[in-house]
């Protein structure tokens, strides 16, 4: 019988577990040290959370915010003890809670908050929204600031307490009156965890304590909402790059949590009786591919078109590598999880696509075998994989498409080339995002398509952003289904955002069934808090 290439692996991480661990993490590694929770994540390069959404992982754990979503996404006060609105509805008076320290001691204040907001809002679709129709942002006293706008704003607490786009992470004053540019690497938050500067290690660890002076809300944890109480003293994150490591040492109890193991191992995981899979981001993920409108082919619709019909969602996830129970179709620009998603002209779906009705489109688009361009990100093997069946599709149909590998970082850096090929340009790359985020057409970034303001690709669509411009001013939630039922019509009748769907997936973590507690969400930050070890 062929030994497949699953069994190689599950054999290879049965034999050698002992052997493939590094020496390094069997030193590390205590297991009298019941309150120590080792996991197992991505690297940190930023920890600024204006300057990368990416950076709201860290931040999540060392700074708070004034409100935060619970499970049913109703915005909650978090670090605000009460608020009143005026009866013209144009000014906010929020007061905070008792007992809020940063983590050097000092009294968390509202000259603080102001200037968190207001840096915030330099870089987040939701806080340029706010500044745009505010009248003034100001502290009262110590603990009172508000915020007077122009005219009423509805969807200001929920944009306060978003956790799409930029994470309003509350800092030191003197924090956050650097500009927006300026990376703050000072780490101090009033958070339930401190971040330990002195066991930093950039690409191999770093190291969070419980803030024994944090005061968490008296309320039941909901959420990202409620109280965050950390129940371990400290939480050690560790850098394993290789994905078969993790897992082995996962195994033999050296670490608790793996943030993303890959497919191929969960028969492997799910068959040892210490390790469960979980699946905390309970609305799972997003792929899609943004194409350039600035550069031929996509500066022409009929291709942008051409795409939607092309495009096979089950197969391209299949060929990503993820596992089929874990992924769904999609398509509804509002994704599956969302009060608004709908099904709004989705007439082009079509399971297995439809090759010959995308060449056809491609040739009324005047394509004549221009090199098309699609960036490869290397070392996120299920974006790489879906590059390279997206460039396959594309030559079984004439397109003359090329990769562009390299890491991540190179991707991230090329993307914002404007220009075209012969200067370094590109006409399409692969990016995912929290499904549960389709849902803000306000802050997130790829639901826009204001040209030169919107994300990686630069959609154009005046109409469109009319509508999108509505969002704010509607009342209901049956408006906004109406409305999100208007700006889909638009969007797929000219593929004029930067999503161009190839499916929805879940990622569960895999932990030691010791490790409880963990927070389950709509969104793709893992809290350390409430999680807590138990006797195996």
């Amino acid at each position: 019988m062929p030994i497949t290439r699953r069994e190689i692996i599950k054999t290879g991480l049965a034999v050698g577990t002992a052997l493939s661990m590094p020496t390094i993490l069997r030193a590390q590694t205590s297991q009298a040290d019941a309150r120590t929770v080792r996991w197992v994540s991505f690297n940190i390069t930023v920890y600024d959370p204006i300057i990368s959404v990416d950076a709201g992982y860290h931040a999540y754990q060392i700074y708070d915010t004034l409100f935060a979503l619970d499970s049913k996404l109703v915005p909650q006060p978090q670090m605000v003890g009460k608020w009143v609105l005026s009866e013209d509805k144009k000014t906010y008076t929020f007061q905070l809670r008792e007992g809020l320290t940063f983590h050097d001691g000092s009294p968390v204040t509202a000259a603080d908050c102001v200037a968190s907001i207001r840096r915030w809002s330099q870089v987040d679709e939701g806080g340029k929204l706010i500044m745009a129709r505010a009248k003034d942002i100001s502290k009262q006293d110590a603990k009172t600031f508000t915020i007077t706008l122009n005219e009423p704003l509805s969807l200001l607490i929920p944009l306060l307490a978003s956790s799409s786009g930029y994470y309003l992470a509350i800092m030191r004053e003197k924090d956050a009156s650097r500009p927006a540019t300026e990376q703050v690497n000072s780490n101090i938050g009033s958070g339930p965890f401190k971040f330990n500067n002195a066991l930093a290690r950039p690409g191999v660890s770093f190291t969070y304590d419980r803030n024994e002076q944090y005061i968490p809300r008296q309320e039941p944890a909901d959420g990202y909402a409620g109280g965050k109480v950390a129940k371990v003293d400290r939480v050690v994150w560790q850098v394993i790059a290789d994905k078969q490591t993790a897992v082995a040492a996962l195994q033999a109890g050296e670490v608790d949590f793996v943030a993303t193991p890959p497919s191929d191992l969960y028969p492997l995981i799910e068959s040892d009786p210490s390790l469960a899979l979980e699946n905390v981001n309970e609305s799972g993920r997003v792929m899609f591919v943004s194409m350039n409108f600035l550069q031929p082919p996509f500066d022409n619709v009929k291709a942008r078109q051409a795409m939607l019909h092309l495009i096979d969602q089950e197969a391209i996830m299949l060929a990503a590598g993820f596992d089929p129970k874990y992924v769904r179709p999609i398509k509804s620009i509002f994704g599956n999880s969302t009060a608004y998603s709908n099904d709004e002209n989705t007439g082009w779906y079509k399971k297995g696509g439809d090759q010959e009705k995308a060449k056809k489109l491609f040739q009324e688009a005047g394509y004549t075998g221009e090199k098309v361009v699609i960036l490869q990100s290397t070392d996120w093997p299920p974006a790489s994989k879906a590059a390279e069946y997206l460039a396959f599709t594309l030559r079984k149909i004439g397109v003359n498409a090329e990769l562009a590998p390299s890491d991540w970082g190179g991707v991230a850096k090329r993307r914002a080339n404007k220009g075209p090929i012969e200067d370094g340009g590109w006409n399409m790359y692969i990016n995912d995002w929290t499904d549960a985020e389709f849902g803000n057409p306000i802050s997130m970034p790829v639901l826009r398509a204001n040209g030169a303001d919107a994300f990686y690709g630069w959609p154009k669509n005046d109409e469109y952003e009319v509508l999108r411009a509505r969002w704010v001013k509607v009342e209901t939630l049956e408006e906004r289904k109406a409305l999100a039922r208007e700006m889909q019509h638009l969007a797929w009748d000219s593929v004029s955002t930067s999503t161009l769907m190839l499916g929805q997936f879940f990622e569960p973590i895999a932990r030691r069934k010791s490790l409880t507690g963990l927070v389950h969400f709509q969104s793709a930050y893992w809290p350390m808090w409430n999680m807590q070890k138990v006797s195996a």
